[in-house]
């Protein structure tokens, strides 16, 4: 029978998938249905690698509200006080260099750059990335080395290619502006200034950083005709055939987990070994963590180094697998045992121009439109 449905679906102009039994197949309509019924049990199963714990999969689907932690609650006061120290570039040794200066809110929270400017426009090492919905990120860089928006807030102030101010002083500037005395004690009960309390502002206000509605998030709800066709067949894509689903999970679209996905870069003047300098475990050579897809259109250029200008030259690499060439000559070397291995993951996928073009399709409803916002006057 599931012979025959075939041939006749592509003669009516439909197209096939195979439902979550796999025992039949079904169109392009039903698949509508079946995302957008606001019941995620009734989704096609997801084709999950061999390596993934299915008991600890989580789909793909809308935020859930804001996570706060138990000892930086939120407050309305310590988001204010927060965005401003967001914005004010004399935590840096320059005056000139902000939180913001890598992640401008015009430009998705990022700056649109292969790799950002720090102090005496020095080059750093990676992509900038947004720091939209990082509320819901377990760990903070490329490399996961900050454990939260606390931890993580600290480090550009300290980075010698970044705003390359010492903490101490950092402190100590914002504690002689004036201006901040009555934020400090509207949001923590008194005018100290610490670094912990810099840290917890910033954090409460990153926090406040997130997307909208965005159209996929709509269509799962129960919009069903804000999807096209295209689209519908992307996200089917997305979650069967094309694999991403087995790192870009959870509704943050990110496992949280770091990979090896051929990019090391290994023997170039670019090479990065990633997670492996945070642990110094050889297992976690090469491995990055997986970025958010939200609001992705919006973070161009892609990958830790900033080396893909379209979401096309990502979406082809992983078709084909990501072949990153054997570095033979260091075989037998010092360097042996530093040859990075990549995720068992990657693999050909044969994805066919027209279903790339559909993928790509429902990749882009993960974005919403830019939202200015106001730069808040800085404390005198």
């Amino acid at each position: 029978m599931k012979k025959l449905i075939l041939p006749i679906l592509f003669l009516l102009g439909l197209s096939a998938y195979k439902t979550a039994e796999g025992s039949d197949y079904i169109d392009i309509q039903e698949l509508r249905k079946l995302y957008s019924s606001g019941d995620a049990s009734k989704w096609p199963a997801a084709e999950l690698h061999e390596s993934i714990d299915k008991s600890k999969f989580q789909d793909i689907g809308v935020l859930p509200a804001v996570p706060y932690p138990a000892y930086n609650p939120y407050s309305k006061e310590k988001e204010s006080l927060g965005k401003i120290l967001f914005f004010d570039p004399r935590l840096s040794r320059s005056g000139q260099i902000a939180c913001a200066s890598c992640h401008n809110p015009e430009l998705g929270w990022t700056d649109n750059l292969t790799r950002s400017f720090g102090h005496d426009r020095q080059t750093g090492k990676r992509n900038s990335m947004t720091i939209l919905n990082s509320a819901y990120a377990t760990s903070l860089f490329w490399d996961g080395r900050a454990s939260s928006l606390e931890d993580q807030a600290q480090f550009p102030v300290a980075d010698p290619l970044e705003m390359n101010e010492k903490l101490t002083i950092a402190v100590d500037k914002i504690a002689k502006i004036k201006g901040y005395n009555s934020l400090f004690t509207a949001a923590f009960g008194d005018k100290k200034v610490t670094l912990e309390r810099i840290q917890y502002a910033i954090a409460t206000f990153e926090r406040s950083i997130n997307s909208p509605k965005s159209k996929f998030d709509q269509f799962v709800s129960g919009k069903s005709e804000i999807y096209t066709d295209q689209q519908v067949k992307g996200l089917h894509l997305f979650r069967t055939k094309a694999q991403c689903i087995n790192c870009h999970n959870t509704p943050y679209f990110s496992d949280n987990q770091f990979h090896n996905d051929g990019q090391t870069l290994f023997g170039t003047k670019n090479e990065d070994f990633g997670r492996y300098n945070v642990t110094k475990d050889v297992k976690d050579i090469g491995k990055f963590r997986t970025p958010t897809l939200r609001e992705v259109v919006n973070t161009k250029p892609w990958m830790h180094h900033g080396h893909f200008p379209t979401l096309l030259d990502v979406v082809e690499l992983y078709n084909l697998g990501n072949p990153s060439p054997v570095q033979k000559k260091y075989l037998g070397t010092a360097r042996d045992s530093l040859i990075p291995k990549s995720d068992p993951m990657l693999r050909k996928l044969d994805l066919s121009k027209e279903e790339i073009s559909d993928l790509l399709a429902f990749i882009e409803t993960l974005s919403t439109p830019t939202r200015r916002i106001i730069i808040p006057e800085m404390p005198k």
